[in-house]
């Protein structure tokens, strides 16, 4: 992990191409990160944590990067936020625990809602109703208690209505 912060910060220094720099050094820590055997990586997001805290980001960054060419880079301010991003580790694990205890909780037709709302982006109640053989009645008290619950987010009113998994 140590080896990719490091790269990292070196090849940000570098500066290699006019633009799309640092959407590569993520695709870079991405692949470096997978390789030494970081699997949880392709399913949190990195870009969002880097979003999240972008004045820490650029701070480290250029704390760090200052120091490069003299005899003793200070590596530390780098090294901190890359393994304060990395925690996305342990918000990924708590997230999961969490869904499968309250996927467990859900009725059989809430999670085949769940899971066709997530296959397809959105669905509608006419095509849960074809899709699962449900009554329309029972279809809508599971897409009612799905929203109330934040699983889903309702889109439209009426007959155009249609759902999708809560971001």
């Amino acid at each position: 992990m140590l080896i990719t912060a490091i790269f990292i910060v070196e090849f940000l220094a570098i500066h290699p191409f006019q633009d799309g720099n640092g959407r590569l050094s993520r695709v870079l820590t991405t692949y470096l990160l997978l390789k030494y055997g970081y699997a949880y990586v392709p399913y949190s997001s990195l870009e969002a944590v880097i979003e999240q805290s972008k004045e820490g980001y650029y701070l480290a960054l250029r704390q760090t990067q200052g120091t490069l060419k003299s005899g003793n880079p200070n590596w530390q301010p780098w090294i901190l936020f890359f393994l304060k991003a990395l925690r996305q580790k342990q918000r990924l694990e708590v997230k999961l625990e969490k869904e499968k205890l309250l996927m467990g909780q859900l009725p059989e037709l809430s999670l085949q809602i769940l899971n066709l709302a997530k296959s397809r982006g959105r669905i509608t109640v006419r095509e849960i109703v074809v899709l699962t053989n449900a009554n329309r009645n029972t279809v809508k008290k599971h897409l009612e208690s799905l929203v109330q619950n934040n699983y889903l987010q309702q889109n439209g009113e009426g007959k155009g209505t249609w759902y999708s998994i809560k971001s």
